[in-house]
Order: structure tokens, then sequence, then C-alpha cells
């Protein structure tokens, strides 16, 4: 898999900042980040659970990245596909992100669990968060909804200026 891009316009990018989050992408640009999430879930592994995930990082540069659940007999060696999309991201030089989508086999919409929240909390609390189905079906969240009275950054910022 590589990395793919989007084109977001400079003024796209402000109009998502200033709303915090809450102006979701263009249709297209959705239906994109499902796409690419699709991709990623086909290379889950996931032996274990049978519970194959994808996940698509758009970052602000158009930059999207891709992640699968990538199961491990040890259970806790797990890792999530929305943190693998995050770290690739990451380990590549993104840390300012605009949206993820998250797809999985479910005939319901699927959140991200705790785990990766709080992981997604780390690069903003205005991060869209698009829970696809299968089907295509896309449903739209701001991360703050999804994680209220989180702990991030800014709080240890706080803390180091007392």
């Amino acid at each position: 898999m590589t990395t793919r891009h989007l084109d977001i316009s400079t003024d796209l990018l402000e109009q998502i900042k200033a709303s915090k989050g809450s102006t979701p992408l263009p249709t297209e640009i959705q239906a994109k980040l499902f796409d690419a999430a699709m991709e990623a879930k086909s290379f889950s592994y996931s032996p274990y659970s049978k519970f194959p995930v994808g996940a698509a990082v758009l970052s602000e540069s158009g930059a999207v990245f891709l992640g699968c659940n990538v199961e491990n007999a040890s259970y806790g060696g797990a890792i999530c596909g929305e943190r693998t999309a995050f770290v690739k991201a990451v380990s590549e030089g993104a840390r300012k992100f605009v949206a993820v989508a998250v797809v999985t086999d479910l005939k319901s919409f699927a959140s991200p669990c705790g785990f990766c929240r709080q992981f997604m909390v780390e690069f903003g609390k205005d991060l869209q968060v698009y829970l696809c189905q299968a089907d295509g079906s896309i449903q739209f969240h701001v991360l703050r909804d999804l994680l209220p009275h989180s702990f991030g950054p800014e709080d240890l910022e706080t803390f180091n200026a007392q």
C-alpha cells in the first residue's frame, strides 16, 4: 500500500478549522476516504477475532495513510486499524490531520475503541471521524463528541506552565 493524495483546497481546510471540525468534507472526498479504508480492510490480519477493520487518515497536506488491524496470539500485542494508520502517518512525518474513515463488516456503524479515541486526541479534538459500513453508508462525527472530557497535549501544557 502506498500513500495516496487528495486535493484539499486551503479554503476548505480553513473552513473546517474555523468550524472546529463540524463542517463535513465534500461527499466526493468522503467517498475516496471510504474506498481507501475498504482497501486497507482487505489487508487486515484478524485470524482470532475474524473482525477486519480498515482505516484511512487524511492529513492536512492531502496525504491519505491506510491502516488495518493486526492481531497477535498474545491478544495484547494487537493493534487497531485506526492506530496503524496514524502510526504510519506520523512515521512518515505527518502531524496535522483532518479526518479518519473507519470501516468494518458490521451491518451497523462501528466506532473506534476507547484506546483509539484517546490515541487520536493526541492529534486534535476537532478530527473528523467517518464511520463507514461496507455498503457505502457513512456517518459523520467530530472526535471531541466521541470522547468528551478527554486528556490531551494541552492538559500537559497547562500543567507544565504552572
